[in-house]
């Protein structure tokens, strides 16, 4: 049986009580019970729940607004369009961007990267070229370069990191190169909870002249977040991790960098003109939004940027004491994502008894085989904390664990 380990990542659930029941009550499906007893939610890294005023937004749109954008001189497209575009200004503020055309409206992180590694490779990699990612990517930031490397000849390289769970900066520095054409690295570890030290890889790749994306889904509803602060070239997020909708994500692109790639795909809206023989393309954002997009989407996404808003972002340190649990990442620098895994036991057995006691975690691999691989591990359970968990929450997760280890004699 392997000692105690103590966790600390930083998260915002050591709240006054009275803030954290507050905030609590904006959200119905935390009132659910599972099992008959009440449920605590502990996989926010997946998908987060979504506050009234962003289901909200979304009922009142469908139900008083309902029209297609940019294209309707009728008083309900134009009503639906401010509010679309409305949205795309929240989406800046929230980020920092310096304009509101820097804000692409995707489907998911996951789009984004595919957007940008489909557009900027096309244009920018060739035989001998390098894409550089660290060892801790999801596979969204893994297989969309694959992709590209395989079909320009270009080379995937990875940047190591410690048993920490730490990137190795003295071996990032050495494997950038006049080869390496993009840096793509995740802001937040979705399954070591890792914080990269983003600014710091963004400055040595740009002493060399080489942009940077930065994979933001586990940022954003954890840290304010500044793209001209990080000076990043792309940084992505997802709104159903930030307390929004489903199918719905931001791609930031500095201006230049946009504008000298090419449509990742093709359709109305995207277009200035078109004839049989030649198109031109609209100016971004629009060269980047082809076909009808996720209106309600972006709508319900700017009312969980609005919600954010009201939020105190300070992070404090909670600790976690699991007998007989051993921690999957161990990095200074935590946000609130807990991976662990219980010695004999299967990570899925895990995940099923715990739920039992009402108690929601995820259990896998994270869409992280590379460092289950690392780790020498199968999988691992991982509970991830909103600043909607409470002490008692975690109070639970911890008597669930107990549970687990008398079920398997430990």
């Amino acid at each position: 049986m392997t000692t105690a380990h103590r966790a600390t990542p930083r998260t915002r659930a050591a709240r006054p009580a009275p803030e954290v029941a507050t905030r609590r009550a904006d959200f119905p499906l935390l009132a659910t019970r599972v099992h008959g007893r009440p449920l605590v939610y502990l996989d926010n890294a997946a998908t987060s729940q979504k506050p009234q005023a962003v289901i909200d937004a979304i009922t009142r749109y469908y139900e008083t607004a309902n029209a297609n954008v940019h294209r309707g001189v009728y008083s309900l497209s134009e009503h639906a369009t401010a509010a679309y575009e409305g949205a795309r200004e929240k989406a800046r503020s929230f980020l920092n961007a310096r304009e509101a055309r820097e804000i692409i409206f995707v489907r998911s992180t996951t789009e984004g990267i595919n957007l940008v590694a489909s557009s900027f490779g096309r244009t920018n990699l060739g035989p001998g070229d390098e894409v550089l990612i660290s060892a801790m990517e999801h596979h969204s930031n893994i297989v969309p370069w694959q992709l590209i490397c395989e079909e320009r000849g270009a080379t995937l390289r990875v940047i190591p990191m410690n048993q920490a769970g730490e990137l190795l900066l003295d071996e990032y520095e050495r494997r950038l190169t006049e080869r390496t054409k993009i840096v793509a690295l995740v802001h937040v570890s979705n399954s070591l909870g890792t914080i990269n030290p983003v600014r710091e890889v963004v400055a040595r790749a740009h002493a060399r002249g080489i942009p940077v994306l930065v994979d933001g889904a586990q940022a954003a509803p954890h840290m304010p977040v500044d793209v001209q602060a990080l000076d990043c070239d792309f940084y992505t997020v997802s709104g159903h991790k930030m307390f929004g909708p489903t199918g719905i994500g931001m791609l930031y692109g500095k201006a230049p960098r946009l504008e000298a790639m090419p449509p990742y795909q093709g359709g109305g809206d995207m277009i200035r003109s078109v004839t049989f023989a030649r198109t031109t393309f609209a100016e971004i954002p629009a060269k980047f939004e082809a076909g009808t997009p996720h209106i309600a989407g972006a709508i319900g996404l700017g009312a969980a940027i609005d919600y954010l808003s009201h939020l105190d972002w300070g992070l404090v340190a909670a600790h976690l004491e699991v007998p007989g649990v051993r921690l999957v990442g161990t990095a200074a620098h935590k946000a609130s994502v807990i991976s662990f895994v219980v010695a004999g036991v299967h990570a899925h057995d895990v995940g099923t008894i715990v739920d039992q006691e009402g108690v929601a975690i995820r259990t896998g691999h994270h869409c992280t085989q590379p460092v289950m691989e690392f780790f020498g591990v199968p999988a691992t359970a991982r509970a991830s904390f909103a600043f909607y968990n409470t002490r008692e929450d975690a109070d639970a997760l911890v008597a669930a664990l107990a549970k687990v280890r008398q079920v398997f004699g430990g």
